[in-house]
């Protein structure tokens, strides 16, 4: 796919560069390295305690104080919205992608280049924090009166920004679905086969917040026989699952926080990708590239996850041990199945790639400007 040239962005996500997450990622894929999908001045925040690798293109903000509420969330908006004009030339910029409906950099970037087009992406924890915190639940009313264009990459995450903020005027609202890079969807890891009469190889790949349901997961598992679970998830994040895991006696492989290659490399070593989101996933990406590299997915259908999926992975309830064992027990023991599943996951995931998104944000940005 040709890729329009658009204009310049300005964008800037505040987390530390090195974090984990699809958002993370997300951002990473379509605004930074050689020759990005987007032309853009992307910005993290500086990490206090290491220097990641950092990503072609990627600027870092020395800017700390991160936080959700009060006095002090309006100090830390305050000094990003100085490093941030400081970091720009506004003739240089033509647009501006807002990361997030909520937190920091959204208002700092604003009230950095107030004359600049608005494009707001919504990506799921902004909407979470809005429902749970007063500053938050501000910031996303402001972004959303203040946006020229409002993007969510499902329709469910339509609907729940529309309950949270229900003045939000629905003519803004595009739809533009997240997407996986192309490289995976057309060159793939080659799977590994699988161990004769060895265990049925469960592969949870993700942040451990509450929302993402680790905990409901090991507590299912404990009634399902013949399975091994390995977990790739930030380390300073798996201590919260140490009680979980020795009470449930499942056997956990601890793989460390993955980078990306070597995430795909896993999911062609294992038999199937767990996801027992609790709330909502603004799309689920980790299932997208776990699909396109033939693993299958066993999900609950939260809002996100079940537009994503639908038929081409299996839905379950992660909070009922015994209909977990029944699926997994159908998914390892009726011939065929997985394979089925292998080919409609990959079918899935080719129609999402990351070039129709960063052409989709470039078309909508000319729109508006």
């Amino acid at each position: 796919m040709t890729l329009p040239t658009g204009p310049l962005v300005a964008t800037v996500l505040d987390l530390p560069a090195g974090s984990p997450g699809g958002s993370v990622e997300l951002f990473l894929d379509l605004y930074t390295g050689p020759a990005p999908l987007i032309p853009a001045r992307p910005f993290m925040l500086a990490p206090l305690s290491r220097r990641p690798r950092r990503p072609t293109g990627l600027g870092l903000l020395p800017v700390v104080g991160k936080c959700l509420d009060g006095p002090a969330f309006h100090r830390y908006v305050a000094a990003l919205q100085r490093a941030l004009a400081e970091a720009f030339d506004p003739d240089q910029i033509g647009v501006l992608h807002l990361q997030h409906l909520a937190f920091g950099a959204t208002p700092a970037l604003i009230r950095a280049l107030p004359e600049h087009p608005r494009i707001a992406l919504v990506h799921g924890t902004d909407l979470l924090f809005a429902e749970a915190h007063r500053d938050q639940h501000q910031v996303l009313t402001d972004t959303v009166q203040l946006a020229d264009a409002i993007v969510v990459p499902t329709p469910a995450m339509a609907d729940r920004l529309l309950q949270t903020a229900p003045t939000t005027d629905r003519a803004k609202i595009t739809h533009i679905p997240w997407g996986v890079p192309d490289q995976l969807i057309h060159r793939p890891p080659r799977r590994s086969p699988r161990p004769s009469g060895g265990p049925f190889r469960l592969l949870y790949a993700g942040r451990l917040t509450p929302e993402k349901g680790a905990g409901n997961l090991l507590r299912a598992l404990a009634a399902v026989t013949g399975v091994e679970l390995s977990v790739a998830a930030p380390q300073d994040q798996v201590h919260t699952l140490t009680r979980a895991i020795r009470t449930s006696g499942v056997t956990v492989r601890y793989l460390g926080w993955l980078r990306r290659p070597q995430l795909w490399r896993a999911f062609a070593d294992h038999d199937l990708l767990v996801m027992p989101s609790t709330t909502l996933e603004a799309m689920g990406l980790v299932a997208l590239e776990a699909q396109a590299c033939g693993l299958p997915v066993l999900y609950q259908p939260v809002p996100g996850l079940v537009e994503t999926l639908a038929v081409s992975g299996t839905s379950t309830d992660f909070t009922r041990p015994a209909a977990l064992a029944r699926d997994i027990d159908r998914l390892r023991t009726t011939p065929g199945l997985l394979a089925a599943l292998r080919q409609a996951g990959r079918n899935n995931a080719a129609r999402y790639p990351l070039s129709a998104t960063a052409k989709a944000l470039t078309e909508l940005g000319h729109q508006i400007s």
